[in-house]
């Protein structure tokens, strides 16, 4: 084999994973590269709201919040159960928070408790209302310079002045009913100022987190190539030794790893073939809110290449999601957990807790769904009055629907709910008896059907002004308003068997030498839930640390740096 590029470790995928990988192997004496397919860096993370799930951190130790490792696996087994192996399971939780601190002391990473933002199964033994998130503090994007415009965004990003954090986020949706809101609004709004005055270029959440980690990347001159696609694998005696990349740079190169590859190139959310494969049906690419360049190449390349295994490629991290005309999918979190509003389905009935997990809620429409009852889209039934006083989807309170979404039938708008449920096809006396059920619910504070605002996760969003409970209002202020939702995703769960140490196994459990991965193109070791604020960001970034750590352990020759063949 001719040998273009020579690194330590190779990293395919620019995401908080790959990142992370790529900082602690440099870190201890290893050369590495990252290989980004796309234009832009960062992945799905950068997309994200950056929050990372880390139990035991070391900002609830300092903050006296209680928490221990024997009550993190108690939950893990309450949640994720037997569904992943239990070695994974205590790998994370044991290396979560060693990484978390690693990042935090050894990079420009900064990171801030989620104060409050609860597990999501809070009830269940080893559940906490108080929550085990981190996620990093806003940057100033000018610290990147030209790296600044490389950085993968939302279609829909937050305008460059303004600066907010998830929890400030959550607050200023709530600007029309809670004197926190009021104060919370006033301070982004003063800080947005501040930032136009500075010429301040403000990263937030997944934004900051992968422009903290690029901003590290930089520090120590660690080469990230954009447009530089993984192609496969180069395999010696059983061992992966090194990949094949079409750079625009070189045009196709192969570069040995003589340590390890480790894969952190996100699933296969926007690869339609595997999704009709593996998923059920009905299923499209078009309700994905995850990164475009994420289409399973390591993933194809593993099964078709090395015989690796696979699993848990039927589910994904479900979530409701809208399709706004001429936009992207819109993910929706507040809206489902606020006071007067449901989501029924095809017959007019409700079929879940609406302020459930999004993976839960995605998961309901998919169980529930058939032809004579689709679930596949439901409809999100809201009243003046909800939107009087909450945000929807980008929209603040009291601001009108554009006129195109009415138009276009992306919102449908009623004068009764019999009306409402004509134009939305679901029968009309239905819908109305349901509404009426509901509204008596909203009354009482209590929902015996499906025990909405009963958790403390639900009540995380929903509106601690209203009582007698925040997350049940009733809906009988006219015009009222429906929008179809969609089962979509913030990407897919199912990838490569991995090990406690990170290893790609086959199918018949043995080790493919030389080859680590991590995120989702990757078998999450949350299994077919999700525990809490960021069980996605939490194990990229710890499983492409346990990566590192073990290359590290098993290198069976020492790094030459100055032998450095990548700039």
């Amino acid at each position: 084999m001719d040998w273009e590029y020579t690194t330590d470790v190779t990293v395919v995928g620019s995401g908080a994973g790959g990142m992370v990988s790529a900082l602690y192997a440099d870190d201890n004496g290893l050369d590495s590269i990252i290989l980004e397919k796309t234009d832009t860096y960062g992945g799905s993370s950068a997309l994200s709201g950056g929050g990372l799930w880390i139990p035991v951190n070391h900002h609830m130790k300092a903050q006296g919040v209680p928490d221990s490792v024997e009550k993190a696996r108690v939950y893990l087994q309450n949640t994720v159960g037997d569904r992943t192996p239990q070695e994974k399971q205590d790998a994370y939780i044991e290396r979560a928070r060693e990484m978390a601190k690693w990042v935090e002391d050894n990079t420009r990473v900064e990171f801030a408790r989620m104060d409050g933002y609860s597990d999501y199964y809070p009830e269940r033994p080893g559940g906490m209302a108080q929550g085990r998130g981190l996620e990093a503090e806003p940057m100033d994007g000018r610290n990147l310079g030209d790296a600044r415009h490389g950085i993968n965004e939302p279609e829909q990003g937050v305008p460059g002045p303004l600066s907010f954090t998830s929890g400030e986020f959550r607050d200023i949706g709530l600007v029309m009913t809670t004197l926190r809101g009021k104060i919370t609004a006033m301070t982004v709004g003063l800080r947005s100022v501040l930032n136009l005055v500075r010429g301040a270029d403000s990263l937030t959440m997944g934004g900051a987190l992968i422009g903290r980690l690029r901003w590290s990347l930089q520090d120590r001159g660690v080469p990230l190539w954009l447009n530089s696609p993984f192609e496969s694998f180069v395999v010696e005696d059983g061992r992966v030794v090194g990949v094949v990349a079409d750079t625009d740079r070189d045009g196709r190169v192969n570069i040995r790893a003589k340590h390890g590859v480790i894969l952190a190139a996100g699933g296969f959310a926007h690869n339609e073939e595997l999704r009709e494969e593996y998923q059920e049906s009905p299923i499209t690419t078009d309700w994905t809110v995850a990164n475009e360049g994420n289409t399973g190449d390591t993933i194809v390349a593993g099964m078709e290449e090395l015989d690796a295994a696979v699993d848990l490629m039927d589910d994904a991290w479900w979530g409701p999601v809208s399709l706004p005309p001429g936009g992207e999918p819109m993910f929706h979190v507040a809206e489902r957990n606020e006071p007067g509003a449901i989501m029924v389905n095809g017959q007019g009935d409700r079929f879940t807790n609406e302020a459930a997990s999004y993976v839960d809620v995605g998961h309901a429409m998919y169980e529930h769904h058939t032809e004579d009852n689709p679930h596949i889209p439901a409809h999100f039934v809201m009243d003046q009055r909800f939107r009087n006083k909450y945000v929807f989807e980008t929209l603040m309170p009291r601001q009108s629907f554009p006129s195109e979404y009415v138009e276009s039938g992306y919102v449908t708008k009623a004068s009764t709910l019999s009306e409402l449920a004509t134009k939305i096809g679901v029968p009309a006396e239905r819908l109305v008896d349901t509404v009426e059920q509901f509204n008596e619910y909203a009354r009482r504070g209590e929902d015996p059907e499906y025990h909405r605002g009963d958790s403390a996760y639900d009540r995380y969003y929903g509106d601690p002004s209203h009582e007698p409970n925040p997350c049940l209002g009733t809906i009988e202020e006219a015009p009222f308003f429906a929008v179809e939702f969609w089962p979509g995703d913030l990407g897919t769960k199912g990838g490569l068997v991995t090990d406690e140490r990170s290893r790609v196994l086959r199918e018949d459990g043995s080790w493919i030498e030389g080859l680590y991965a991590t995120g989702n193109n990757s078998a999450s070791v949350m299994g077919h839930t999700y525990p809490g604020p960021g069980s996605t960001l939490g194990p990229t970034t710890t499983f492409g640390y346990i990566a590192v750590k073990d290359i590290l352990e098993t290198a069976s020759e020492p790094s030459e740096r100055s032998d450095r063949q990548v700039a």
